[in-house]
């Protein structure tokens, strides 16, 4: 009796399912990532060896500058339009609805809030080229407290955070801190990079 020869098949792998998960992958860390703002000023903080980790969400973060400058930003598009509108109210400077919109999705602010209308209305590349003043926090003018009251009051839960530089001068940073005490603020973190082992 003949012996048959059986063909040899090659076998094959179908990659379909692998593209589709690969393609699910990159779909979901787009959908949950998010986006980096770039913030009107560069911050180089000091460095600390302990390590306490702070909230992404539900933030206020007040930035101090070398220079001396103080920056506002608290997170939640809802929270920056209503705070936005009450400062209007308070300090009289009507906001329309695009400058309102436009604020909401802005990084840090640093600009006393006369000036706001104008610098809303610029072109985003404009917006990047403005050197901010900083907010007034003086106690004759102290429009930091307002931000600050105003956006705890919209959202109980925000914790406050200062970002300070580290060439910072220290009655720049006591300014701030003296302002979060004057309003109740009693509770605080000063954001720090991570010192490295040697």
């Amino acid at each position: 009796m003949a012996k048959t020869k059986s063909h040899r098949v090659s076998p094959s792998l179908d990659m379909t399912p692998m593209v589709d998960l690969a393609f699910l992958l990159v779909t979901f860390f787009m959908l949950t990532a998010t986006a980096v703002t770039k913030e009107p000023i560069a911050v180089d903080a000091p460095s600390a060896t302990t390590e306490i980790k702070i909230p992404s969400v539900n933030i206020i973060t007040i930035t101090v500058s070398k220079e001396g400058a103080i920056f506002f930003n608290v997170d939640g598009k809802y929270t920056r339009q209503t705070v936005i509108q009450k400062m209007g109210e308070k300090y009289g400077v009507p906001f329309n609805n695009e400058q309102i919109q436009t604020f909401s999705v802005l990084p840090s602010v640093g600009l006393p809030v006369g000036n706001l209308p104008q610098y809303l209305d610029l072109p985003s590349e404009e917006r990047d080229r403005v050197k901010q003043p900083g907010i007034p926090a003086d106690s004759l003018n102290n429009q930091l407290g307002d931000w600050v009251v105003f956006a705890r009051t919209t959202n109980p839960k925000v914790y406050v955070a200062i970002k300070g530089d580290k060439d910072a001068s220290y009655p720049a940073v006591k300014k701030v801190i003296k302002t979060l005490i004057d309003k109740k603020v009693l509770r605080f973190n000063l954001i720090t990079n991570l010192e490295k082992p040697a």
